[in-house]
């Protein structure tokens, strides 16, 4: 079945809010405590998560409608001749982009796992990554405009969206669409204020004992490798994208938002931008013990100096911290001591927000869609 918060659910103060199918919150510490109890829903609580119990607005989903089905993402029909292109996702292409990537195959099995109430469907699949060897399941969602023939010769931006918490054995932004991601993208898009993003939601960790960091820890499952290369063939080998790194960004909240943090400093060549939402800046896994030099090739304070030095391609880090949680002097540090030459940032400040995935999605809708896509390339619909 779809997931969603668990009773009580909704943000209110002083609540915390859980997944139903794994117990886990849509933010809280990168360190939370180990235990977590089990929660155990009746008819009686589906119905009121179905009927927005408790209070709670959020985009419809249709839970069960058509999940399990296979999903196909075909290229759609080009306009017809002489058919004018309608507004949006920027100006029309007078010819061939050759950053347009098409599928490069071979196409991945997805099932869907959401409907939401637009049509656009969130699925599932599961890859094992060729450059890592880690194998673990990654959700996409693609928003409406992906589907609309005078973007079938067009490719989209691509945004990697990292969870809080222990991201395991689910990611949040795809398990918890009501939090509003998907509904934020679409809405920005629409206003014509942010990028239209085709939305990638890998695990984030191998297990729920441990953090890694995003990195390759000697001895671990390489999840930096799973983060940098392995999702971003999948949505290669899938959809239409950019070959060049100005149709790739990465966003997350809290161990999901230090994980960005890093591989944009790591990989500037691959990312243009992250949205990094109550992270931290310094790796910290105790599964870093005994390897200090590989710990210090995975900081990302360490990486900023190095690509400010090397004078790199430019980078766009977007800082979000709601004024409830704190943690801004550690964010300003980073942007007082990194934010020169290439490496461009903004930290906004998300008023009455807290450490959690709605607060973070407002601030997102407020501020951080619209700056990142200012910087990202978005699709272009075909000259009529």
């Amino acid at each position: 079945m779809g997931h969603g918060p668990g009773p009580g659910a909704g943000p209110g103060p002083g609540t915390e809010q859980l997944c139903v199918h794994c117990g886990q919150p849509p933010f809280g510490p990168r360190r939370p405590k180990r235990s977590r109890a089990k929660l155990w829903i009746g008819g009686a609580v589906v119905a009121a998560l179905l009927a927005g119990g408790g209070g709670y607005a959020y985009w419809g989903t249709d839970w069960f409608d058509g999940n399990g089905e296979d999903v196909t993402f075909a290229k759609p029909k080009t306009p017809a001749q002489g058919a004018g292109a309608a507004s949006g996702g920027g100006a029309a292409a007078n010819g061939p982009d050759p950053d347009v990537s098409l599928p490069t195959g071979p196409a991945s099995q997805f099932k869907q796992s959401t409907k939401l109430d637009d049509g656009t469907r969130i699925s599932k699949t599961r890859l094992k990554g060729a450059k890592s060897g880690f194998e673990g399941d990654v959700w996409v969602w693609t928003p409406k405009e992906y589907d609309e023939a005078k973007y079938a010769n067009s490719a989209f931006p691509v945004m990697i969206a990292l969870p809080g918490g222990n991201g395991y054995p689910d990611n949040y932004w795809a398990t918890m669409p009501n939090i509003g991601l998907q509904k934020a993208i679409a809405e920005s898009s629409a206003k014509g204020t942010g990028l239209p993003f085709i939305l990638v939601m890998p695990l984030l960790n191998p297990d729920s004992k441990n953090y890694y960091d995003g990195s390759d820890i000697p001895g671990q499952p390489k999840m930096g490798t799973w983060i940098a290369e392995d999702v971003p063939d999948l949505a290669k080998a899938n959809f239409r994208t950019y070959k060049s790194r100005d149709g790739w960004a990465i966003m997350g909240n809290s161990s999901g938002a230090f994980v960005g943090l890093k591989q944009v400093m790591q990989h500037p060549e691959k990312f243009r931008g992250v949205i990094a939402n109550g992270g931290e800046t310094a790796p910290d896994s105790p599964l870093w013990k005994n390897n200090k030099a590989e710990m210090d090739a995975n900081d990302p304070a360490k990486l900023a100096q190095k690509l400010i030095q090397s004078k790199g391609p430019e980078v766009y880090v977007n800082f979000q911290y709601g004024t409830k949680e704190g943690g801004r002097d550690r964010l300003e540090k980073f942007q007082r001591e990194n934010g020169k030459g290439p490496i461009k940032i903004d930290l906004y400040e998300i008023q009455g927000g807290d450490h959690n995935g709605w607060d973070y999605v407002r601030g997102m809708k407020e501020q951080g869609l619209a700056a990142l896509s200012k910087v990202m390339k978005g699709p272009k619909p075909s000259a009529g």
